[in-house]
């Protein structure tokens, strides 16, 4: 494994792939677990670890009943992380989050203490979080950026490792918010997930109208994620790929000229350096869990969707030309080669 800059890392060869080959034997042993349980949604599951790999937040986005809860759920099962659950609703309020002070009297003498909230997990659920007003959702920013909550001018650390996994039903759903763009912009990925087919309703059907009830018990460790998470930003991106993902971001943008024509009529503004973090990092968690030390451009590829879908912010001419994020997002990524 290398550094950032590629140096030669400390350790031989065949050390290094011995690694490598035992962190993607666990990783297969952890996608296994919450397979069982999960029908279908490969896709989904595989960028929910990689985000989980790279240290970022997860916005999952489908219509209800998908079973997005029961994936997070899942999760949290097979790596043994404390988990917290957040039902958010139009009348929650930031000290349902983040907790507050509470007085008590003890001994005839009384005092404030700290009572945390749901926020202090591992991996914490916020369920339905669009359906909570924006004064409530940006009660998580400082949360989901330094891993902190702050309280009446006290600073608390949240336990590591520490991710927020939230589940959002689309925007033009009865009852929902549109989520502050700072917020969306701390999300690592967005993923959406799909309906099933035909098959897989069945299979559904089957699994979760009978006797038995899947539940995996933890395959994988607080400890190791934490390792894991290590690892993965010393998997090796040469500068020519850095600079792959560079141009890519660069795209997004509506006043550059190496953007696609409809990204300059269509997108207001493209994705941020945050996104740029996102395409890279992401791009290392998916060689690490492919089990090599060095990412290609196909991995910055291959995350290019889940990285960039929510960081462009569409124009009003979009939304009546019915054109998504992901339509302008495979444009850019087939004018801009590597």
């Amino acid at each position: 494994m290398n550094d950032n800059s590629g140096t030669a890392a400390a350790g031989s060869a065949a050390e290094v792939k011995e690694t490598l080959v035992a962190v993607s034997s666990r990783l297969d042993q952890m996608e296994q677990a919450v397979r069982r349980v999960i029908v279908g949604q490969e896709e989904v599951v595989h960028q929910v670890i990689l985000a989980i790999l790279a240290g970022g937040h997860v916005l999952l986005e489908g219509v209800p009943g998908l079973g997005k809860t029961v994936l997070v759920r899942t999760v949290a099962g097979a790596t043994g992380l404390v988990f917290r659950r957040l039902q958010f609703t139009p009348d929650l309020m930031p000290a349902d989050i983040t907790g507050t002070e509470v007085y008590e009297e003890r001994g005839g003498q009384g005092g404030f203490r700290f009572a945390p909230g749901p926020i202090f997990g591992n991996l914490v659920l916020a369920d339905e979080i669009n359906r909570a007003t924006p004064k409530t959702q940006s009660a998580l920013l400082e949360a989901m950026q330094e891993h902190t909550v702050t309280v009446v001018g006290t600073t608390y650390p949240l336990p590591e490792p520490f991710f927020v996994l939230a589940t959002q039903n689309p925007l033009e759903m009865e009852g929902t918010y549109p989520l502050p763009e700072a917020q969306l912009d701390r999300f690592f990925f967005k993923v959406h997930v799909p309906f099933p087919s035909a098959g897989e309703l069945a299979l559904i059907a089957g699994r979760t109208t009978g006797t038995e009830v899947s539940e995996p018990g933890p395959v994988v460790q607080a400890g190791e994620i934490r390792h894991w998470q290590e690892l993965v930003r010393q998997v090796v991106v040469v500068e020519d790929v850095i600079g792959y993902a560079v141009r890519l971001v660069l795209a997004t943008h509506p006043d550059r000229p190496e953007a696609p024509e409809r990204v300059r009529h269509l997108v207001r503004y493209g994705a941020s350096p945050r996104g740029l973090q996102a395409l890279v990092l992401g791009a290392r968690a998916e060689a690490l869990r492919a089990g090599r030390s060095q990412a290609g451009y196909d991995d910055i590829r291959r995350v290019a969707l889940p990285a960039l879908r929510h960081r462009l912010f569409l124009g009003y001419e979009a939304a009546a030309a019915g054109v998504s994020g992901d339509e302008l997002i495979a444009e850019v990524l087939a004018a801009i080669v590597p």
